[in-house]
């Protein structure tokens, strides 16, 4: 019977889910924490990029499907460049530069993964996959951007590759058999 009420391991406290606070002075408002957070999915524990790059796809599919695979290009590189100042002041309120609730890198880096992918869903869904393994295995330069991390320019450039290297893969996929 003790043992049914002792604490439970450190790993499982980890996966339990929760909300992760937002740093002092901040609140969603404002556009750099909903954007940075990607409307809060950043927030979400455990595996914030994970839930921020599910979080990207509704839109992604949206522009997709209205702009095409150009539209969704140039959605990338918009929000990359408005993604780099959010993600910059959200890394200074809260005092880590690649804080894991900031999460519109993942975004960017999903929606480049998917270029390819068009209005195929299957393709999304591949594209979500492979983006996740390059993200979180980080092989160069992605590697590079992660470790230097001083700026939300890194924050958002180690996920750029890792899309980068997803849409090589969606697309070789694309070409295969679609």
């Amino acid at each position: 019977m003790e043992e049914l009420q002792k604490a439970p391991h450190p790993w499982l406290a980890k996966l339990t889910p929760r909300i992760e606070p937002l740093p002092a002075e901040t609140a969603m408002v404002q556009w750099r924490i909903w954007l940075a957070t990607w409307f809060g999915s950043g927030r979400i524990r455990p595996a914030p990029g994970t839930m921020g790059s599910i979080a990207a796809i509704p839109v992604g599919y949206l522009i997709a499907q209205e702009a095409s695979w150009i539209g969704l290009a140039l959605a990338a590189l918009a929000l990359l460049l408005i993604g780099t100042v959010a993600a910059d002041g959200y890394g200074k309120k809260s005092g880590v530069v690649d804080d894991q609730t900031i999460v519109v890198d993942e975004v960017v880096g999903m929606w480049i993964a998917a270029i390819p992918a068009e209005g195929h869903w299957n393709l999304w869904l591949l594209g979500l996959m492979l983006f996740r393994l390059f993200d979180v295995w980080k092989p160069w330069p992605a590697s590079w951007f992660d470790n230097r991390s001083k700026s939300g320019v890194d924050v958002m450039m180690d996920d750029v590759v890792a899309g980068i290297y997803a849409m090589l893969g969606v697309g070789a996929f694309a070409v295969a058999y679609i």
